[in-house]
């Protein structure tokens, strides 16, 4: 065996063990969280967390129902809000304007992902929760609040894998378009964005899931009432804000609740992954 295979075998072996050790990483996270919050769900019945509407920890009541509606309601709102957002704009950085404006456009949004969100959370608490208190009701701490919020959050995310994806498609399909007669608009709407599909889906997978995982500016502007929400101009609490919450001074069996919601947190991120990774091979299979 040469040098250079050695030297091949070793960094193989090396790029292996990194792959290795994040998978362990989230292997130890998974059973830990499942070791904490399983042996309660069993105590007290999965039914009752996943139905239950009454969340008392001090009267063991550790009903999850509200807090799964309210993260759902969050999360695709915030989608409503920004896939049709995120995707227009790449759609006109991508195909419509000045190579020299996307340049400089693109950075900036990507900027945005780095911003804190706190910071978000504190101009929505500023701006955009007295806004819709004046303007449409309600104590302005929404779902609808959130929603706007999560919605600009995800933006980042979505418009450059958006613009990526668009941009990855040869340059072949669109001059056979436009040779056959088809508008630019026609091209990008009939066969550009048909083609890039399964990358667009995929930052839309990757937004919905800084949706649901977001804390710290859901806390700020959600109202974190552990209530069903009866509009979108009502209080919510999501899941992720219950854990923060009410972690620093739980204890005992309202402790072992909260890593129950965890467990469930992670199944509905599980579930909705899934079901967007099957929509996307489908539509790649088309």
């Amino acid at each position: 065996m040469t040098r250079l295979e050695r030297n091949e075998r070793l960094i193989r072996l090396s790029l292996f063990m990194i792959a290795l050790s994040a998978i362990s990483v989230l292997v130890i996270i998974t059973v830990f969280i499942f070791e904490q919050g399983t042996p309660i769900m069993f105590k007290y019945g999965l039914k009752s967390f996943l139905l239950g509407r009454d969340w008392y920890p001090s009267e063991k009541s550790f009903g999850l129902f509200p807090m799964i509606i309210g993260s759902l309601m969050v999360t695709f709102g915030a989608l409503i809000i920004g896939v049709p957002l995120g995707l227009a704009s790449a759609i006109f950085l991508a195909e419509f304007s000045h190579r020299r404006l996307t340049r400089i456009l693109k950075p900036v949004i990507e900027l945005l992902a780095g911003i804190p969100s706190v910071v978000y959370g504190f101009i929505g608490l500023m701006f955009l929760v007295p806004l819709i208190r004046e303007k449409l009701g309600g104590p302005g701490l929404s779902v609808l609040a959130a929603s706007i919020i999560l919605g600009i959050m995800i933006l980042p995310t979505v418009i450059s894998i958006a613009i990526d994806s668009i941009r990855a498609v040869p340059d072949s399909f669109r001059e056979g378009s436009l040779a056959l007669g088809a508008t630019r608009w026609q091209t990008v709407r009939m066969v550009v964005l048909p083609a890039a599909r399964s990358g667009i889906i995929a930052g839309i997978i990757l937004g919905m899931g800084r949706a649901v995982g977001e804390t710290m500016a859901v806390i700020m502007i959600a109202g974190n009432a552990a209530d069903i929400p009866g509009s979108i101009l009502d209080p919510v609490r999501t899941l992720t804000a219950n854990i923060a919450l009410e972690m620093a001074y739980a204890s005992g069996e309202h402790r072992e609740a909260l890593f129950a919601t965890g467990v469930i947190l992670f199944v509905i991120i599980m579930i909705l992954n899934t079901i967007a990774n099957v929509t996307a091979a489908r539509q790649r299979k088309r």
